[in-house]
């Protein structure tokens, strides 16, 4: 069986290609390098749900399709404004080599067949409104990230302008933010200098698309990484990569509902953290492994936010 289903949903895959990887969303692959095809990587958008760095016993049904077709979008439109290449070689499972008609059926509409990186490992987080772990840092000191902010701002706000908070790539557990000069240390000035100034931009322009669909785009990380040639070395032609500014790495709120100085109401999983921090308030969940089963409704309404994000953003 390539997956395991329930509620018509794919809560994981299990594909004949080498080097298999299990996030906590995410199932990824290696596609070795064919015909004038460079090697590439299979990202499957499961139906997987964590909170609390936990993975959720329940599926969402059709939460990877749609974060996958906001994120396709996404890069068709940053394509277009010239900024940066990117990661994204195809949607379409007939290109991936040596899948049978079920596997195929297990990636359809949710995979991302990109190219093979090394992966800068820093987190290009950009942020338009303070809020998350940039208000607690910015309540006990003034600051995100060793970013002077004014004083005074209430939380939600939106700031003067957009900051870049970078974070390391933590692959269990949290992320931690760092100051910029960590991050230079990490992956070098010039590199961070470009793509702080990339990320930036892309922010700005996706913020400002979003806002005419109703949508404010809070904040929202980035991955970069060096693309590999045909014979898996690594280039200096470095390419946007992984998801972009979907519900799982952005904040987005509505803005007819938009109000300073209280918690946002989101299009993401922050429908399901507040239920579960009701089980952790009745002493019935300590935030570790394994994670309680989730209500339908609280299933249905979750699908329902990320359904609307994508039909407000793309139609």
């Amino acid at each position: 069986m390539p997956m395991t289903t329930a509620l018509n949903a794919v809560y994981e895959t299990n594909l004949p290609l080498p080097g298999r990887r299990q996030g906590k969303v995410r199932d990824i692959y290696q596609v070795p390098a064919h015909g004038d095809t460079p090697p590439g990587v299979l990202i499957i958008a499961s139906d997987r749900i964590s909170a609390f760095d936990v993975v959720m016993p329940t599926p969402l049904p059709g939460k990877g399709r749609a974060l996958t077709s906001i994120s396709t979008k996404w890069f068709d439109m940053i394509r277009e404004w010239g900024l940066i290449d990117d990661h994204l070689m195809s949607t379409d499972p007939a290109d991936v080599p040596g899948l049978s008609d079920e596997d195929t059926a297990a990636c359809e509409g949710r995979m991302m067949y990109g190219r093979a990186c090394r992966v800068i490992p820093v987190e290009f987080v950009v942020r338009g409104y303070i809020t998350g772990s940039g208000w607690k840092e910015y309540q006990a000191n003034g600051t995100v990230c060793g970013i002077e902010l004014a004083q005074g701002l209430e939380h939600c706000a939106q700031l003067p302008k957009p900051i870049f908070t970078p974070a390391t790539k933590a692959d269990v557990g949290h992320d931690e933010n760092i100051d910029f000069d960590t991050a230079c240390g990490i992956a070098g000035r010039n590199v961070m200098e470009r793509l702080r100034d990339i990320s930036i931009e892309i922010y700005t322009r996706a913020a400002e698309y979003a806002l005419t669909k109703g949508i404010i785009l809070a904040d929202t990380k980035f991955e970069f990484g060096y693309a590999l040639d045909a014979d898996g070395n690594e280039t200096d032609e470095i390419l946007l990569i992984d998801e972009v500014l979907t519900p799982d790495s952005s904040r987005f709120w509505p803005a007819d509902d938009y109000e300073v100085g209280r918690d946002q109401d989101s299009f993401d999983k922050q429908y399901v953290r507040n239920w579960l921090e009701t089980i952790v308030s009745a002493g019935n969940w300590d935030k570790t492994p394994p994670g309680p089963e989730v209500p339908e409704e609280i299933v249905n309404n979750t699908i329902a936010r990320y359904g609307e994000a994508a039909d407000k953003l793309f139609g």
